[in-house]
């Protein structure tokens, strides 16, 4: 037996599978951030502070190019070793060729900016690419409001709908040390267990190698001496991926095509992602109610409350962290209800969860809720004690 046959043998195990992916794209990412920041530190890429920035002085950017490198390089190498089938290895081209778009808007966007138009052209174009050349669609509704099967047109549209949406929220997202890399491996593990479950090979190494790749970027990303941002170029990367995680695990579960479906696949891949949505869904409201474009940027996504109520951004990302994985709990305890019933629970039990944080504040070292004010204040955006 040869070296490769050796490896490729032991990686068929999944347990070894996740292990190694985790632990390879994070060793080797904790080598490289450090030569990124010397290189951005030496050309002046630094991202400058503004008024509703959350740093106070000039910091690099371009963390999302590593991330990419990292997991490329991962996932490259060992799906040669695992001898996956020629079917993944186009799923996971087609996939990289989606990044690589991606990367190259948000590059461009980090250092001389690009216009929201051809920000979005570029998303578009990207996740059309993945869905003709992987015919990976949502082709059933799971029931939901009585949808069944659903039009080659439709199926297709929405598709490339919630790739935007996705890759848009978690861009959202990041404006927060540790927050974007915090979520991103919280959802990207919560993707990898379903797959580990599922036995996806090809799936598990895409989800794992992200956590890896993202475990890397957090440690420096929360450093005080050698700070790193994400960047546009990983948070549209990162959710990209995500997206096309949530669409993979969506369209495997379709009863008509796997024998052992979840049947829940929806409420759970909401539940997986309901920070991002829930946060984008909500400043767009607010900024609408105050008759402003839902692009323009102002200091009412979720995570500058919890620094109005004195939370650290280690902290914050933290909680808010923690609040995902509590929306998860919540979607796998209800997963035995009706998928039309669960919908409705989940859509008032999320931005409960979320505003959680709100019903307390601190006198005198105690907890006291304070239900009605501090959530008028999330609604509305109104910051101030």
């Amino acid at each position: 037996m040869t070296n490769i046959e050796y490896l490729s043998t032991l990686l068929s195990n999944k347990y070894i599978l996740v292990f190694v992916a985790i632990i390879v794209s994070f060793l080797v990412s904790l080598r490289s951030y450090p030569v990124m920041i010397l290189l951005v530190n030496r050309k002046r890429l630094l991202d400058s502070p503004v008024n509703r920035s959350m740093h106070t002085k000039r910091t690099p950017t371009l963390g999302g190019v590593i991330v990419f490198i990292i997991f490329s390089i991962t996932l490259i190498i060992m799906a040669l070793l695992l001898g996956l089938p020629r079917e993944n290895l186009l799923d996971i081209l087609a996939i990289l060729a989606g990044t690589i778009l991606l990367m190259s808007a948000g590059v461009k966007d980090d250092l001389i900016g690009i216009s929201p138009k051809k920000k979005l052209i570029i998303q578009v174009f990207a996740a059309s690419v993945v869905v003709i050349l992987t015919d990976l669609k949502i082709t059933h509704g799971y029931g939901i409001f009585g949808l069944e099967e659903l039009p080659y047109i439709v199926s297709v549209l929405l598709t490339i709908f919630i790739f935007i949406l996705v890759i848009n929220a978690f861009n959202l997202i990041d404006g927060l040390d540790g927050l974007a890399g915090t979520i991103g491996i919280i959802t990207s593990t919560a993707f990898g267990i379903f797959y580990f479950m599922e036995n996806r090979t090809a799936m598990i190494l895409v989800s794992f190698a992200l956590v890896g790749s993202l475990m890397g970027f957090l440690k420096h990303n929360l450093s005080r001496k050698r700070k790193i941002f994400m960047g546009d170029s990983g948070s549209m990367f990162v959710g990209f991926l995500l997206a096309y995680q949530a669409i993979s695990f969506l369209n495997y579960n379709t009863a008509e095509i796997n024998e052992q479906a979840f049947a829940q696949a929806p409420i759970m891949a909401i539940a997986i992602l309901s920070f991002p949505l829930l946060d984008t869904l909500r400043v767009f409201c607010i900024r609408i109610s105050q008759k402003r474009s839902p692009f323009s940027a102002d200091r009412n996504h979720i995570r500058h409350r919890l620094l109005d109520m004195k939370f650290t951004h280690k902290k914050a990302s933290l909680i808010l962290g923690f609040l995902n994985l509590l929306a998860i709990l919540v979607a796998l305890l209800i997963s035995g209800l009706y998928i039309n019933l669960q919908l409705y629970i989940l859509i008032v039990a999320i931005p409960v969860i979320y505003s959680s944080p709100w019903l307390f504040t601190r006198k005198k070292g105690k907890l006291r809720l304070t239900v009605p004010r501090r959530i008028k204040r999330l609604i509305t955006g109104t910051s101030g004690d």
